[in-house]
């Protein structure tokens, strides 16, 4: 028998699930506008809704079957192949995160590692001059904001 609260959270997930697809097919609007072709940016929806979802591994194989195709050729041409503009893809992506997600107010910082590899542990990456950061020393990183590198500050649990 279904309670109010549970009508109430049924409705909710419901709502978000209306909202994360406006807000994907927003992202893919932005990004869409950097390919030369129609069906790469079909590709790419499928390629983030995989990427989104709780694939234990993604990969080519594990992201295609997600997406109803038959075989990985079609991810693996999109990120090989297709024609496109990549550092403007990766820039609406990154405008996109820092307007969804950064808060100005919020006293922490937004970091963007374009390096794909999570650090563990407290030690220093390997080559890098004794750092301690969170974001190995071989990626970039960038001030999402005006303000000094020096007034931001980690937000602590």
């Amino acid at each position: 028998m279904w309670t109010t609260e549970d009508r109430e959270v049924a409705a909710a997930a419901r709502v978000e699930a209306g909202q994360v697809e406006e807000k994907l097919g927003a992202l893919i609007g932005r990004i869409g506008a950097h390919f030369s072709r129609v069906e790469p940016v079909r590709q790419v929806g499928k390629y983030i809704r995989g990427l989104m979802s709780d694939l234990p591994r993604k990969n080519c194989w594990t992201l295609a079957e997600y997406a109803g195709d038959a075989t990985p050729d079609r991810m693996q041409r999109l990120l090989e192949r297709a024609s496109r503009n990549t550092f403007a893809v990766m820039r609406a992506v990154r405008d996109f995160v820092v307007q969804h997600l950064a808060d100005p107010h919020a006293p922490a910082v937004l970091v963007l590692d374009e390096g794909g590899q999570e650090k563990s542990g407290t030690a220093p990456p390997p080559g890098s001059k004794g750092s301690t950061s969170a974001v190995p020393a071989r990626c970039p990183t960038r001030s999402t904001s005006s303000t000094p590198p020096t007034a931001h500050r980690a937000a602590t649990p």
